[in-house]
């Protein structure tokens, strides 16, 4: 090696050593990203493998194909040979919401079944949601809150005598940042956790920063994606984009929540599509959102200030750009983490 060559060698590895280390992460899928392939459970496994994801996250009891503990022990040693961590999820679990399914059972049978399968398939949480911002109207939320904590007490020995706890997703709207910590605290975080959405938080005005701030004690997993919001003449709206297309800090956020959720799969749930109206200049719009923090609403009006309108896409954009907008987010994340 002459000395020139020395010389660019020494500045390349000093220009390495002064940049920050990029903390490790575990990249996931939740399969709701890829909800209209009408794939296998081992299709979905095996897409997900190429995509080098460590953890698939089947959200809903549709991506498992059915409970029957023959499907799931298969889905289990599937995941196995490639790997892959796997998470299994359901709707809600909270009997008032309007979201809630009486039909398949009460909440409880419904969780039980879910933790049963959970057992079986290998995944050590359940997640699990209260409603959708329906539910905030008229409300109170605090009493759908209730009603959850109530459902999660009364199978509070099986999930203890399973070791699986119930992950909470902050979810469409239905909660807030400190009302999703109420939830959790008054149900016992031993049984209890959060699946934190990064996406979920504008839709209750919230800065998805604070949001991570005020959750990340309480993480089991996550579904993450990016978000564009922009001022209109009413108030603001919110649509979601692929990673790196929007204005709510994405990259930093990734980061943070790897710091901070050391170990936590940061799973990609890409959703193209939007906008949301929050016509919050009105003042009808506060009936909905009274228990909104001032300090809160002034970090998402910060961010309001900094967007731009983006195309209204249609919530089910097909296959192909299904697949593209989840591969393109795959791609940042990956960059950023050196995957």
């Amino acid at each position: 090696m002459n000395r020139r060559q020395f010389l660019a060698t020494s500045a390349l590895m000093a220009n390495a050593a002064a940049q920050p280390a990029t903390p490790p992460i575990k990249l996931g899928i939740d399969l709701f990203s890829i909800r209209n392939q009408n794939w296998t459970p081992i299709q979905y496994l095996d897409y997900c493998a190429k995509q080098k994801a460590r953890v698939v996250h089947f959200s809903e009891t549709r991506f498992l194909g059915s409970l029957e503990p023959a499907n799931l022990r298969s889905i289990r040693e599937h995941a196995e040979k490639l790997n892959i961590e796997v998470e299994i999820g359901m709707t809600s679990i909270c009997p008032s919401s309007k979201a809630f399914k009486p039909e398949l059972g009460t909440a409880e049978e419904q969780l039980t079944r879910m933790i049963d399968a959970a057992t079986i398939v290998g995944s050590s949480i359940v997640r699990s949601v209260l409603g959708t911002a329906a539910d905030r109207d008229p409300g109170p939320i605090s009493k759908h809150i209730e009603d959850t904590v109530k459902v999660l007490h009364s199978v509070r020995p099986y999930l203890l005598d399973k070791g699986i706890k119930v992950a909470i997703e902050n979810h469409a709207g239905d909660m807030t940042a400190p009302e999703v910590e109420t939830l959790v605290r008054e149900a016992g975080t031993d049984i209890t956790g959060v699946c934190l959405d990064s996406g979920n938080p504008l839709w209750t005005l919230e800065d998805p920063h604070y949001t991570l701030e005020t959750l990340h004690p309480y993480v089991l997993t996550s579904h993450t994606r990016d978000t564009m919001v922009w001022n209109t003449h009413d108030g603001a709206a919110v649509t979601w984009v692929r990673m790196g297309q929007g204005n709510v800090g994405i990259r930093d956020y990734m980061l943070r929540f790897a710091e901070l959720c050391p170990g936590k799969a940061l799973s990609l749930e890409s959703i193209v599509f939007g906008p949301r109206q929050y016509p919050w200049r009105k003042r009808e719009f506060w009936r909905t959102y009274q228990d909104v923090q001032a300090a809160s609403f002034s970090r998402f009006l910060t961010i309001a200030e900094t967007g731009k309108p983006t195309p209204d896409y249609a919530f089910n954009r097909g296959v192909e750009l299904e697949r593209e907008d989840l591969e393109a987010s795959l791609a940042y994340v990956r960059e950023l983490f050196h995957i």
